[in-house]
């Protein structure tokens, strides 16, 4: 028998991984050609118009490769956050910024800092890339222990530190005085990540000033508020140093042309991302409104998402099946102590009346704790 070409040892060494089981595969195994898709955070509100027009408008130049620079794109966003275009990464998604922050800063070995069981992607790349992750877990109404973080980085030596604010999957924030004390307390040679996805459901003077600190990357996203997650682009900011960093290894083309197009063009459309905040303000009240009438409790969340908590691991993962089978895709937190939760994304106001009908059927399934 010929011998086949062997992975590396460290991935060779990793178990099978799948952050995300999507929900066109869900309604596959269900027997159904589509979900109400309220499992992926995604906006039930759709892109901004006029970045719908410019990318149409730019399909027909499909044949041509994006700007690799993001040049036009980097200085709006600079221009937006008062900062110089050499302080602005684009990326295809937070997904792949977090990869290039690992890349870039973690040796095999390093030690990362993150809570236990925040958004699985980052998790991914440290394991892909045989660094080691030290966990903090959350309290049980899902906010973050700031400083048993901290003091985490400091007696594991951590190179860098990971913080989703506001939180995936929980939804909580914490405040910008909290966060700068944070930052402030993180050893002076660690890198702190801070993952804003969803910094856009906050005020802009809830999150920390828009300067540039060479000890913090900060990342956004279009895909939540902007309604732009199929396209698949984000942001970096940070200093001059942690860029070049990342284009060293970054990938030349990783961006789509039309998605740099309808990000542009999602810039300006600001009153439009301020309905589509409101909108989510409105669902979320919904929700812990549906929740207590039946007699559940929800996390808090400034986020596009609610979480409900179903009493334990158990009764959560029967819900999350029971809405499946009657058409409806949730997710739910994967570690303690939010695993007995479901996490339900804020859809339209039809999709919110058909999850609130259809969890009346659900719980019929699912045996809650007296």
């Amino acid at each position: 028998m010929n011998d086949l070409p062997a992975p590396a040892p460290s991935i060779a060494a990793l178990p099978p991984s799948r952050p995300f089981v999507a929900p066109e595969e869900l309604a596959r195994r269900v027997g159904r050609g589509e979900l109400v898709r309220l499992g992926a955070n995604e906006s039930a509100f759709g892109p901004p118009p006029a970045a719908l027009e410019a990318m149409r408008a730019a399909v027909a130049q499909n044949s041509w490769y994006g700007d690799p620079e993001a040049a036009e794109l980097r200085e709006a966003l600079a221009a937006r956050h008062r900062c110089g275009i050499e302080n602005v990464s684009v990326g295809a998604g937070i997904d792949d910024l977090l990869g290039l922050v690992v890349r870039g800063y973690l040796a095999p070995g390093d030690v990362s800092v993150a809570t236990t069981g925040s958004y699985p992607t980052y998790t991914y790349h440290v394991r892909g890339y045989a660094a080691r992750e030290e966990n903090v877990p959350y309290r049980d109404d899902g906010s973050i222990r700031l400083e048993e973080l901290a003091a985490r980085a400091h007696a594991t030596r951590a190179k860098v530190v990971y913080l989703a604010n506001p939180d995936n999957p929980s939804g909580a924030f914490a405040g910008r005085d909290a966060v700068a004390r944070f930052a402030a307390a993180l050893p002076q040679d660690s890198l702190l990540v801070l993952d804003e996805a969803y910094g856009d459901f906050v005020a802009p003077d809830e999150l920390l000033p828009e300067t540039i600190d060479p000890r913090i990357v900060r990342m956004r996203t279009f895909s939540k508020a902007y309604g732009l997650a199929g396209a698949r682009i984000a942001y970096a900011l940070s200093s001059p140093e942690v860029k070049a960093t990342f284009d060293k290894i970054r990938l030349q083309y990783g961006v789509a042309r039309t998605a740099q197009i309808g990000a542009l063009a999602a810039l300006r459309e600001t009153d439009f991302v301020r309905g589509v905040v409101l909108e989510v303000e409105r669902g979320r009240e919904e929700y812990v409104a549906l929740a207590a009438r039946h007699g559940l409790r929800t996390l808090p969340s400034r986020t596009n998402f609610v979480c409900f908590d179903l009493g334990s691991r158990e009764r959560a993962e029967a819900m999350v099946e029971a809405l499946l089978q009657r058409g409806i895709f949730v997710r739910k937190p994967g570690a303690p102590p939010l695993d007995g939760h479901i996490r339900v994304t804020v859809g339209n106001a039809e999709q919110r009346a058909r999850f609130a009908a259809t969890l009346v059927e659900a719980l019929a399934d699912v045996a809650l704790p007296a």
